[in-house]
């Protein structure tokens, strides 16, 4: 695996990865299908239907039918992708989630956008923040948040090839590309170590993944701390063999999501740990409130209200050092 360089960073976009990665797979696989819920255009799936009008099919604003025509696609062989808003999916349509796709498990891959705050001016009802929790307690799903345009396309390509449900949880805007596209890897139920450090581990998924590589720099340059940085873009099934080294090994760790604290990222991480290796856990993330509404300009400022910054974390890991480490 490589990064690219942090003083080369370009930015991309997890929505045009997801339609790119399935117009290539679409022409080498004549089995895979796309659903989606008038948001083709926003969730760039289009790209698919344009290409393969005969396999594209968008239902409208009617997200249940969404989930449910996209499981008889798969129980007639099909590879069903079905797309829409995080907002939507799976708030409107969580019982034909778990029983019409994870209780049979049927071959059904769920790609949502515009999830976590990072939606804006959409306010507290399109920002999904509890999507992680609902969706890996429920059976057969495995669920993923890519954290870059480059992690984001690899994925969506790899799950092709797995049979069985899919939650992929993708942002609404362009962010920095951290990985190099050829050396790159995404296993299943694995977590990528982006630096490695000694004095504490922050562990991210999403776009939080980069605000944490920013606050270890920072904290090496300032203070000489070293942190580990780890990628947990498999959130389940969680790397936890990754999870217990990076406890054993640097003593405490700091989860960083746009999401709910309670069941998300941070919960799963304290779960392996509270079973296998205690070890002090700061989960940061959204305490378990709605969001609010801010313009695209004032993303920060609605990300630093909910203690979502490189400022946040760094506190965080200070706090760590000074309390249990002296």
């Amino acid at each position: 695996m490589k990064l690219i360089n942090c003083n080369e960073l370009k930015i991309g976009d997890m929505r045009s990865a997801y339609g790119n990665a399935l117009v290539e797979l679409g022409a080498v696989n004549k089995h895979i299908v796309c659903v989606g819920a008038d948001t083709t255009d926003s969730l760039k799936t289009k790209k698919f239907g344009d290409k393969f009008p005969e396999r594209f099919f968008n239902i409208g604003i009617a997200e249940a039918n969404l989930v449910s025509i996209a499981a008889g696609l798969a129980i007639a062989g099909k590879i069903a992708f079905a797309s829409t808003y995080a907002a939507f999916l799976p708030g409107r349509c969580l019982d034909q989630i778990r029983n019409a796709i994870c209780y049979p498990n049927l071959d059904v891959k769920l790609v949502v956008s515009h999830a976590g705050l990072t939606v804006g001016p959409d306010g507290a009802s399109h920002q999904q923040i509890e999507d992680i929790a609902t969706m890996r307690t429920i059976p057969n799903m495995k669920v993923l948040a890519p954290s870059d345009s480059v992690s984001a396309f690899k994925i969506i390509k790899n799950i092709v090839d797995i049979p069985g449900p899919f939650y992929i949880r993708l942002a609404r805007p362009s962010s920095e590309i951290l990985y190099d596209n050829d050396d790159s890897e995404f296993k299943i139920g694995k977590g990528n170590i982006l630096q490695d450090g000694s004095d504490v581990t922050i562990i991210g998924c999403g776009l939080m993944v980069y605000k944490a590589l920013k606050t270890a720099k920072i904290l090496k340059e300032k203070f000489n701390i070293s942190c580990r940085i780890i990628d947990s873009y498999s959130i389940k099934p969680l790397d936890a063999d990754l999870v217990i080294k990076a406890g054993r090994e640097t003593g405490a760790i700091i989860t960083v999501e746009e999401h709910n604290i309670i069941g998300g990222l941070g919960g799963a991480v304290a779960e392996v740990c509270s079973e296998s290796y205690p070890c002090y856990i700061k989960r940061l993330g959204v305490r378990d409130t709605f969001g609010e509404s801010a313009r695209d300009s004032e993303l920060d400022v609605l990300l630093e209200y909910y203690g979502l910054t490189e400022k946040e974390i760094e506190q965080a890991v200070l706090s760590i050092l000074d309390r249990f480490k002296k």
